[in-house]
């Protein structure tokens, strides 16, 4: 993977040092900055990052209200956002503001990097707006909208089983489908993507 600029704001710095070690780990060519808060960020000296890796849970102005200050500064710079709770209304905000992708911090190392590399795959210019284009053919049964629907409410499968009347192997099937359809590896993005995508509500 090419050299990349990579802003890290979060205000937790045991969680921001660990995920920099991921990112060097994974991507040894990548400069990372840390800041712990939004003005920290706005002061540092990146001319033009080329990723935004940004916490919602902020003290002070939050992550949400972040946004549109940073995408002020750095237009095309895509933002993912990071959150401890992954629940609907945080990523409906999410994509409201202009994110280009949503991970759950209880998501493996190997989920946040592979949500790093395919917005980083996008042109700038589509990141904010266009960057689901390949998966508008994304066409899905009642029962994989019904899956898809729970599974974005943060039920797991042995709920979302019990609700519509199917072994959890069946879900299991069902959630590794649509992880694969959507072109995401967790179930968190999914929700986001479909989102998106106008899948779900």
């Amino acid at each position: 993977m090419s050299a990349h600029n990579i802003l890290v704001i979060d205000d937790h710095a045991m969680f921001r040092s660990g995920l920099c070690m991921v990112l060097q780990a994974h991507m040894p060519q990548a400069a990372v900055v840390e800041a712990a808060s939004l003005d920290e960020a706005m002061r540092a000296s990146l001319t033009d990052p080329t990723l935004i890796l940004l916490d919602i849970e902020l003290q002070g102005l939050n992550g949400l209200e972040c946004i549109a200050v940073l995408k002020g500064k750095w237009p095309q710079t895509p933002i993912i956002m990071l959150s401890s709770h992954a629940n609907p209304a945080m990523v409906r905000q999410s994509i409201a503001r202009g994110a280009a992708a949503f991970v759950a911090k209880a998501d493996s190392a190997t989920m946040l990097v592979g949500a790093i590399t395919r917005v980083l795959q996008r042109s700038p210019v589509d990141a904010s707006v266009s960057d689901d284009a390949p998966r508008q053919a994304v066409r899905l049964t009642p029962r994989q909208l019904e899956v898809l629907d729970l599974l974005s409410q943060g039920m797991p499968n042995k709920t979302i089983g019990r609700r519509l009347g199917l072994s959890e192997n069946t879900v299991r099937g069902h959630v590794q489908a649509l992880l694969n359809m959507l072109q995401v590896s967790s179930r968190s993005e999914a929700a986001f993507v479909a989102r998106r995508l106008g899948l779900i509500n």
